[in-house]
């Protein structure tokens, strides 16, 4: 992996580390101020956790169907959880990664899957090699 690959992963890699800290501290210290919120820091955790892996093994065909799951899933997850920060902020009154689109980093949440499923796009792996048809015996 090169190029805006290799920069992807590494992206997703600080989003993992950023949004797995994050989820930590906030379940650790202030669970029971906002369960639902918390619990929302820690599933963006893994998903980016899994994304990023994903990313690196993409070249196989497993991997790649993981990677377009899990960056489905985060997108819709940025979108709806922007959303409802947005028309129901009381749900959201403790900020999880994906709040306001993902405001409070940046916009990174938000932009990310959709550079993540362009490079998918445009970077299937190859087709296994096709074993050749044996050649028909001349009699």
């Amino acid at each position: 992996m090169t190029g805006i690959g290799r920069v992807l992963v590494i992206v997703y890699a600080i989003m993992a580390l950023g949004a797995t800290g994050r989820s930590f501290v906030q379940i650790v210290e202030r669970f029971d101020e906002a369960p639902l919120a918390y619990t929302l820091s820690a599933v963006s955790a893994v998903v980016y956790i899994v994304a990023t892996l994903a990313l690196v093994f993409a070249g196989r065909r497993g991997w790649y169907v993981v990677a377009w799951v899990a960056i489905v899933f985060e997108l819709v997850g940025v979108l709806v959880i922007g959303t409802l920060s947005l028309v129901l902020p009381e749900l959201f009154a403790h900020p999880t990664v994906w709040s306001w689109f993902g405001m409070g980093y940046l916009f990174v949440p938000l932009v990310l899957p959709f550079l993540g499923l362009w490079w998918l796009a445009t970077h299937r792996p190859a087709a296994e090699a096709e074993a050749p048809a044996p050649a028909a015996v001349a009699s």
